[in-house]
């Protein structure tokens, strides 16, 4: 297996890099205090002029067509510097590969230019309820045909970049008389639709930069050509394209757990404690191999689900392989590093506080680790043995 980028791959890595240490880095405390929203919003318009919001998306509509391992590297490099950056990259190119793959020709000439462009600063995928959270199929937001059109009736929640995204993804149910998950809808809304409304932002223990709302639809009228694939299989896109979304939260965590033993490392090379560097200690020499060798081990399994993607086979299995596994260990490479710092780590005035509280969301969206297991076991179990 060939596993060294192409040279397209590490030009995008690099890319990301670069931007992330000189524009994401300065901005990204600011954020997780509350401030800097235009600087945000400044931010995610010089991605997409970098090409970072359609990464995966043909040129024919403004994309970069770079892959999807060039968008695992980039989102790793992202992640080090603002996971509230980061995830909102992640969920509009999610947002954007799901209209190439299920829109039609219309759909994609007309969104997706928008969404590279960041003539959409975001785009916001809508399939989390109340009620259904990792039992989507539970969802109770309803459509209703009338005539030429669909009125949507009900919430979202917990909907990322929903107050700048520009497009939404919407799941509903379209006919309340199928099977669960049978009878399910997936359209496109756009933000300045009059029925569409966005609840109050969530107040949330990381990645505070990032808004998170509910959105809600209120007799929202949206026409036919809205809809998104087929009536009544909207389920079957939900369920492709968290698989896809599962990289790009995996990549991001990686590179959160990156950043916060970097920042330990070199920690450990200058704290003085019993008259030498606290790096002479083989205690936290383990501690430093133990968790630099899993986040390693994390950036193999996302390569080899991005490849799998990439060439177009199945990758379901190893996307949940590489997201449980990525975002548990840079959760722990987070709490590794703050104990590496001592009390200074439990200080706000080191970033290690704010980088595991950004890690710790990361075992839970996109479907929760516990999900993610589910999946894997599923899947190993169809295998023929």
């Amino acid at each position: 297996m060939h596993l060294q980028l192409s040279e397209e791959q590490q030009f995008i890595q690099d890319t990301a890099r670069r931007f992330a240490t000189d524009e994401l880095v300065p901005l990204a405390e600011a954020l997780d205090s509350g401030h800097g929203r235009d600087q945000l919003l400044a931010n995610l318009q010089k991605l997409a002029d970098l090409g970072f919001m359609g990464l995966n998306i043909s040129s024919d509509y403004g994309g970069t067509e770079a892959g999807s391992v060039a968008f695992s590297v980039a989102l790793t490099e992202l992640g080090r510097a603002c996971a509230s950056t980061a995830v909102t990259v992640s969920v509009t190119n999610m947002v954007a590969e799901v209209i190439q793959a299920c829109g039609t020709d219309s759909q994609k000439q007309n969104y997706l230019p928008k969404l590279c462009s960041g003539e959409y600063p975001a785009g916001g995928f809508c399939l989390t309820e109340s009620v259904a959270g990792s039992d989507p199929a539970g969802m109770k937001t309803q459509a209703i045909k009338d005539g030429d059109s669909w009125v949507l009736n009900g919430s979202k929640l917990y909907i990322t970049s929903a107050e700048y995204a520009g497009l939404f993804v919407v799941w509903a149910v379209s006919d309340a008389n199928a099977a669960k998950g049978k009878g399910i809808t997936c359209f496109l809304v756009e933000a300045d639709n009059p029925g569409l409304s966005i609840g109050k932002a969530e107040p949330k223990m990381g990645q505070r930069g990032s808004s998170t709302n509910e959105v809600l639809f209120t007799d929202c009228r949206i026409p036919a050509e809205a809809v998104l694939g087929a009536v009544n299989q909207g389920f079957k896109i939900a369920v492709g394209e968290l698989a896809g979304g599962r990289i790009g939260v995996g990549s991001f965590a990686l590179g959160i757990g990156l950043a916060a033993m970097d920042y330990a490392r070199q920690y450990l090379t200058e704290r003085q404690q019993f008259g030498q560097a606290i790096a002479n200690f083989q205690g936290l020499q383990w501690m430093l191999a133990d968790r630099y060798t899993e986040l390693e081990a994390a950036r193999l399994l996302l390569m080899q689900a991005a490849a799998k993607k990439e060439m177009g086979l199945s990758f379901a299995k190893e996307a949940s392989m590489a997201k449980v596994f990525a975002s548990e260990k840079a959760n722990a490479a987070c709490y590794t590093a703050l104990q590496m710092l001592g009390g200074n780590g439990y200080s706000a005035d080191y970033p290690l506080e704010r980088w595991s509280r950004d890690a710790r969301i990361t075992s839970i969206y996109e479907g929760t680790s516990e999900i993610q297991r589910i999946i894997i076991a599923r899947e190993l179990l169809l295998e023929t043995v």
